[in-house]
């Protein structure tokens, strides 16, 4: 794969590159500030309920293994 400028007609127009160009800035927004709720929000239901983001999201397992092993509470790491 080659880093090669397109040849694709449709995105010749100038027009049509700056439309693209500002639908794509227009979804990025909308992207960071969805984001942006999602971590807030995890971390007002963490000052409510005790439970961190990963609890929340299923990873919690994950994360108390690794606690464990990090504190030597298991015989193994994994």
């Amino acid at each position: 794969m080659t880093n090669t400028p397109s040849n694709d007609s449709a995105l010749d127009n100038s027009a049509e590159q700056l439309t693209l160009m500002e639908q794509l800035k227009q979804v990025e927004l909308f992207n960071g500030r969805a984001a942006m709720v999602g971590i807030v929000t995890g971390i007002v239901v963490e000052g409510l309920t005790g439970f961190g983001i990963a609890h929340q999201i299923g990873l919690g397992a994950l994360v108390d293994g690794y606690a464990a092993c990090r504190t030597q509470f298991l015989p193994f790491c994994f």
